[in-house]
């Protein structure tokens, strides 16, 4: 944990990643989240808001367009599809171009493998056909 987070609560630890997890997520996919928990996921929806987004995604270290390049590449190299799909979306939010994207999936192509790029190119490709039939 950074310095400025150790002296922090655990309810502003938590407020803080909310906030970031839906300037990344946008708000309908965090009110989808928190609309689907119940007794079973409630902790661990707590969990990844404190840790993920609430710890790691504010450090100041990396800028979020950097954290979007980093999780692409996570997502790629582990075969997430459908987490990707979403960080797609997060990506082209935190200011990541369709271009740089691409880069993302090329370069991932060599260390990650050529299957999991090819898989990561047709989640991307659907994304984008999905906000692009949405602004028509």
């Amino acid at each position: 944990m950074n310095e400025s987070s150790s002296a922090k609560t655990q309810q502003e630890i938590y407020d803080e990643g909310m906030a970031v997890r839906r300037e990344v997520l946008g708000d309908a996919h965090v009110d989808r989240a928190n609309a689907a928990k119940d007794d079973f996921t409630t902790d661990f929806q707590d969990m990844i808001t404190r840790y993920a987004w609430g710890t790691i995604w504010t450090r100041p270290g990396l800028d979020r367009k950097m954290r979007s390049a980093v999780t692409l590449t996570a997502l790629i190299a582990h075969g997430h599809l459908e987490e990707l799909a979403m960080h797609v979306r997060a990506a082209l939010r935190n200011g990541l171009t369709r271009d740089e994207i691409k880069e993302i999936l090329l370069q991932s192509a060599i260390y990650c493998s050529v299957p999991s790029a090819n898989a990561a190119f047709k989640t991307a490709q659907n994304v984008f056909r999905e906000l692009d039939a949405a602004e028509k």
